[in-house]
């Protein structure tokens, strides 16, 4: 029998984030680049071309947007853990992966970051 996979996301949203534990890192918000991976439980091909049955994915965006302006956060995993937890509230997924990462740290790498699977 053949496997269905299907997931939502979000890809290479950027955002500026205070972030980090330096102290150069706390004087101003840094870009953080933030992905989102979120499989859907229902395994099925029916689908509806109707938007009542479908995920609203603009919460991702505001709900992050409006948790990076509520503090300070000192570890990327913190971060990423908090947006887990947005996902969450979103009924019909079994898995979720985040990342972020800030790519202006080092001069010598595109990046750095880290990412966290949620399975439930």
């Amino acid at each position: 029998m053949p496997v269905t996979s299907k997931k939502f996301f979000l890809k290479d949203y950027a955002l500026p984030i205070s972030i980090g534990i330096h102290d150069s890192e706390k004087e101003a918000p840094q870009l953080v680049i933030i992905n989102i991976e979120m499989y859907f439980e229902d395994m099925s091909l029916e689908t509806s071309d109707e938007i009542a049955d479908t995920v609203n994915y603009d919460f991702l965006r505001t709900d992050i947007e409006a948790l990076a302006k509520t503090r300070h956060f000192n570890l990327q995993e913190t971060l990423c853990h908090e947006i887990i937890k947005i996902c969450k509230n979103v009924k019909g997924f079994k898995r979720i992966v985040v990342s972020t990462s800030k790519p202006d740290v080092y001069n010598d790498c595109d990046t750095v970051g880290y990412e966290v699977m949620y399975e439930y």
